[in-house]
């Protein structure tokens, strides 16, 4: 005879699969997004694709809103009983256990409890804390293609597997552009490769179709990523992508979030952890849309960081902002970015103006100039790791964000992103060459990041650093504004009686006003850094420049900027 349960357990089972259903319903509504990418590209519908990333990245928050509320709708009293949640912890855990991307779902319990209970640090009465076994990456849907002495066969057959409703414009010459090189990394490569391998998806980014794999040799196996773009012709190959460092480039922090629906996500990002063996964890999960699991990873990686070092909490190297109080962990590659209560002069933003603009970078193309950054609430961390330094200055200009409880520092909000290093400091470490490469870079992206809509605000150098790989990316946010909601002006002349430029607080304009001639105040770099970069990216200083962007935003027009060096055309702009 069936046992039944006691009213508490059937409580605690209900509860349970209240919140199951929410994750099942956030799932299936983030793959709906997803899947959409195919239509998206087939069509080169990209605005849809641009609002898609928005949709896609609103629906965790939509979802765990939904399921605290019905929540605290059927469990009345015991809503925010603490005694209470662990039998709902255990009723969840024994039924998700082993299931495919089960720590998505222990991961959209702990948002739920800590949305119940404010929670601060980790909860482990209530909140899954060890990380689910791992999935191995047999677990994960490949398609393999033997090599039997022909790469341009097996090249061939692999595109013809991955098509689309639009053909190929020339399939065979794009299979025999990516056998050509393959055979210039290796030598005699029709005889050393055994396989080709990819992951049975594509993986959708802005513009462009991704084919991620591995090529099988004899002695190990080689990444490869093959760049796929729509034209008028058809589906062409833009690039074969074959080392490491390439192949990370396309991974990066600094991208958008790729549209995907592997097999077993967890799969997936172990296996491209395995060709990108440098990679956190945490930014594969991140890069693949898969914002909170991603998060969850980084707090892991944090954590077992903390237990095995000891150095201390610091302030992270460059100026000193007027909005953000920035440290670091010397040992640890992030940087950790808390608001002052009160924002120093000429500083008129607001905290909320704040929380907005990141907002809006979570949600636009990072277009490999954006470093993602995640907000943490009520994150703790052992204060006797802080240096007297950064504790003093932390509680006499953020004491509305910093609390203490116990032995640790408690932040109401905090901003985390990769650190990388400031471009005004980088330019006085390097040499000449150097300096002017990443001077030139940082025009650049100035100009990438106003095709993709984003007017960085301040411009300084302190406000953009270089990568590992040396690339110049934007990272303080404070200002962003959408070009297309910017207005561009000529610096009006200065009035006899009223000298315009003595007297620049006084001068009436919108918010959004900009007077691009004044941006040459921003460029504090050597007179002979400074003449280089006037005479590659002059036009910068012009309103017209600008206008001619915002023209070309509103009409629709998208330039293409892809991670890679296109083996196929020229670059071009394409329209909405």
């Amino acid at each position: 005879m069936r046992r039944s349960l006691r009213p508490s357990h059937r409580g605690a089972a209900a509860a349970a699969q209240c919140i199951h259903d929410g994750f099942s319903r956030y799932n299936q509504q983030f793959r709906r997004v997803t899947s959409r990418a195919r239509r998206r590209f087939e069509q080169r519908d990209w605005k849809g694709q641009m609002a898609d990333i928005a949709a896609r990245v609103e629906l965790y928050e939509t979802w765990a809103r939904r399921t605290v509320g019905q929540l605290r709708r059927d469990l009345g009293d015991d809503f925010a009983d603490h005694d209470f949640w662990p039998a709902v912890r255990e009723a969840f855990g024994l039924r998700v256990e082993a299931m495919p991307d089960a720590g998505f779902m222990k991961t959209f319990f702990n948002s739920i409890t800590r949305r119940v209970f404010g929670t601060r640090g980790v909860d482990a009465t209530v909140e899954f804390v060890q990380p689910p076994p791992e999935e191995g990456i047999e677990s994960l849907t490949m398609r393999r293609y033997p090599c039997w002495g022909d790469l341009d066969e097996a090249c061939s057959r692999m595109l013809r597997d991955f098509r689309f409703r639009i053909g190929y414009a020339d399939r065979d010459g794009d299979a025999a552009a990516i056998a050509g090189e393959i055979r210039g990394h290796f030598s005699d490569a029709d005889a050393q490769c055994l396989r080709l391998e990819f992951i049975d998806t594509h993986f959708f980014q802005g513009t462009r179709a991704y084919l991620v794999g591995r090529l099988r040799m004899p002695r190990g196996t080689q990444p490869i990523v093959i760049a796929l773009r729509n034209d008028d012709a058809g589906i062409r190959v833009d690039a074969t992508l074959i080392t490491e460092e390439q192949i990370g480039v396309v991974f990066s922090y600094t991208r958008s979030y790729y549209f995907a629906d592997p097999t077993s996500v967890v799969a997936a990002v172990q296996f491209l952890h395995d060709i990108l063996p440098d990679k956190p964890i945490d930014e594969l999960y991140t890069v693949l849309g898969r914002l909170r699991q991603g998060k969850t990873e980084r707090y892991r990686s944090l954590t077992r960081h903390l237990r095995a070092t000891e150095d201390a909490f610091v302030h992270a190297a460059g100026e000193a902002g007027l909005v953000m109080i920035v440290f670091t962990l010397p040992s640890f590659n992030l940087v950790f970015k808390v608001m002052r209560d009160v924002f120093r002069p000429p500083k008129t933003t607001t905290h909320e103006d704040v929380h907005q603009s990141y907002r809006l970078v979570s949600r636009h193309d990072h277009a490999g100039r954006l470093i993602d950054t995640q907000h943490f609430r009520n994150l703790e961390l052992p204060r006797a790791r802080f240096s007297e330094a950064l504790q003093e200055e932390l509680f006499s200009q953020a004491p509305r964000t910093v609390g203490v409880d116990g032995d640790q520092l408690v932040l109401s909000h905090v901003y985390v992103e990769r650190r990388v290093r400031p471009l005004n400091l980088y330019v006085r470490e390097v040499d000449e060459t150097e300096a002017r490469r990443v001077i030139l870079d940082y025009g650049r992206c100035i100009k990438d990041l106003a095709e993709t809509n984003i007017f960085a605000g301040d411009l300084l150098l302190k406000n953009f650093g270089v990568t590992s790989s040396g690339r110049v990316v934007f990272y303080d946010y404070d200002e962003v504004l959408l070009v297309t909601d910017c207005n561009f002006y000529e610096l009006p002349e200065p009035d006899e009686d009223f000298p315009l430029m003595d007297h620049p607080t006084t001068r009436f304009v919108g918010a959004n006003d900009i007077f691009p001639e004044e941006f040459i105040r921003f460029l504090a770099m050597p007179t002979h850094l400074r003449s280089h970069f006037l005479d590659a990216h002059a036009d910068l200083l012009t309103p017209d420049y600008w206008r001619d962007v915002k023209r070309r935003r509103q009409a629709g027009e998208v330039a293409e900027i892809v991670p890679y060096a296109r083996q196929s055309v020229a670059p071009h702009r394409i329209r909405l």
